[in-house]
This record gives C-alpha cells, sequence and structure tokens, in this order.
C-alpha cells in the first residue's frame, strides 16, 4: 500500500498530461526495444522519427497512462481492473508478458526525468508493477495464454 501511496505522490503532473507523457513512454518504449512496434499494427507505417510527434501514438500512450492511474489508485485491489485488461491483452492483441515489464522500465525513466521521480519513488513503482504484472500473468495462465 505504502508504494502505491509513494507513486501517487508524482502522478499528478502525468495526468495533468497523459496525452505528451504518453507519447513520451510509448516513443521511449519503441527506440530502447523497437520489437515491441510489431506488436502494434497500427503504427507500422509510421516512421521511426515520427512516432514522437504522431497523435495516435500519443493518444494510446495516454490510454496506458489512464489506466495505470486506475491501477495505482486501486491500491493492490485492482482485480476487477485487471481481468478485462487480461483478457483483450492476451486473447485479442496477444501482448506477451513481458512486454509489460518492459514498458514499467521505461514508464519508470519517463517519470524521473520529467516529473522527479526520485529513486525511492522508482522502487515503489517497481515493486508496484511487480505485483500487477504478477497479476496479470496469472489472468494469462487462467486464460491459456502463455505469452
Amino acid at each position: 500500500m505504502a508504494d502505491f501511496d509513494t507513486v501517487l505522490k508524482f502522478w499528478g503532473p502525468v495526468e495533468a498530461d497523459y496525452t505528451a507523457h504518453g507519447g513520451l513512454v510509448l516513443t521511449r518504449l519503441f527506440t530502447e526495444h523497437p520489437d515491441t512496434l510489431k506488436l502494434f499494427p497500427k503504427f507500422a507505417g509510421i516512421a521511426h522519427s515520427d512516432l514522437a510527434v504522431n497523435a495516435a501514438v500519443s493518444a494510446h500512450g495516454a490510454t496506458v497512462l489512464k489506466k495505470l492511474g486506475e491501477l495505482l489508485r486501486a491500491k493492490g485491489d485492482h482485480a476487477a481492473i485487471l481481468k478485462p485488461m487480461a483478457n483483450s491483452h492476451a486473447n485479442k492483441h496477444k501482448i506477451p508478458i513481458n512486454n509489460f515489464k518492459l514498458i514499467a522500465e521505461v514508464i519508470g525513466k519517463v517519470m524521473g526525468e520529467k516529473v522527479g521521480l526520485d529513486a525511492a519513488g522508482q522502487e515503489a513503482l517497481r515493486n508496484v508493477m511487480a505485483v500487477v504484472i504478477a497479476d496479470m500473468e496469472a489472468n494469462y495462465k487462467e486464460l491459456g495464454f502463455t505469452g
């Protein structure tokens, strides 16, 4: 619970501009982990140099961060939020669980750079994301998705 509160102390600036921060997160994800771009067919035709200014990339990044905000505010009581997300990401989008670990790492970096998430905040975010990802993986197993 304390880890959720620690991260939430830094969440205000992210929430104030989900679109800008979301664009930064996805652009960084695609730059540091180019294979992840293949998981987003709707971005396939976008030149790498245009990712950072693409409205669709920023909009999807905003969606990711809004969902993370919901998960943070749930403070671990997130089954009702996570179950439909796991269902869509396993059955429709086919997103391997490792990709959640990659984006969590990128979110931590972006928050460190843009909103001042300090070392304790970084550790708290890692702890929060470990719980969320473990619960997501449990949902994946229930669905028979091994990605």
